[in-house]
């Protein structure tokens, strides 16, 4: 189980990412939502559908964890990919209406973590994720998807706490994915270890975010040439 008092914590640093998100989401007009985004691919509208479709899947892990009954984020690729699609189609305001309400429902089902956990640990991508890690899993992807729409906000206006969720969250999918052995600092102090840890790779924790996120390598210092790194 989560601590309650934690979980507060983490809830209410969630609810203020996600308030900025959808500030930022219904800010967009028709053609700026149709516009690219930081993810490659996809429109800013696909961004978005994905937030909202993430949202919802993630309560399935809570089910999971609460229950012991095992949940899959999405059946298959093709279907995330087919629902994000169909979402990210709909009329603007049925998009803000779904990504609103993806939103409410994950931070009314969190709570449930504070009980009794049946499942430990719950499956992400194929890679084991800790139940009490979901809620800051959520985080990650709202701090990280809300820099990908690519508009006047910018990473640097997160909570502290929720970079160091995000980073966290893209470290261990990049363990998973096998990336290039590197020991990760930030200005902060903290420090991950990727594989052997052999590239020393430093920034403060936006500009250490951006690169591990999305490639952009221009706030850091390293010891070597930095690798291409694989999706998260």
């Amino acid at each position: 189980m989560i601590n309650p008092a934690r979980l507060h914590a983490d809830l209410s640093r969630l609810g203020r990412e996600t308030e900025m998100f959808l500030a930022t989401v219904s800010s967009l007009s028709d053609d700026e939502l149709a516009a690219p985004s930081l993810c490659e691919g996809w429109t800013r509208a696909h961004v978005i559908a994905h937030v909202s479709s993430s949202g919802r899947a993630l309560v399935g892990l809570i089910d999971w964890a609460v229950s012991g009954e095992e949940r899959q984020l999405y059946a298959s690729r093709e279907a995330r990919s087919e629902a994000i699609a169909a979402l990210a189609a709909l009329p603007r305001e049925e998009l803000l209406a779904e990504v609103r309400e993806s939103a409410v429902q994950f931070a009314v089902e969190a709570p449930r973590l504070t009980g009794d956990l049946a499942a430990p640990e719950v499956r992400v991508a194929g890679r084991e994720l800790p139940a009490t890690s979901i809620v800051a899993l959520r985080i990650a992807e709202v701090v990280v998807h809300h820099n990908d729409l690519d508009t006047a906000w910018t990473i640097e206006e997160a909570d502290p706490d929720s970079l160091l969720n995000a980073i966290e969250a893209v470290v261990r999918a990049l363990r998973a994915k096998g990336a290039p052995g590197m020991t990760l600092v930030t200005e902060e102090r903290d420090e991950w270890v990727i594989g052997d840890g052999g590239l020393r790779v430093e920034s403060d924790r936006e500009g250490l975010l951006k690169w591990l996120a999305r490639g952009d390598a221009g706030g850091l210092e390293a010891t070597g040439p930095v690798p291409a790194l694989p999706a998260w």
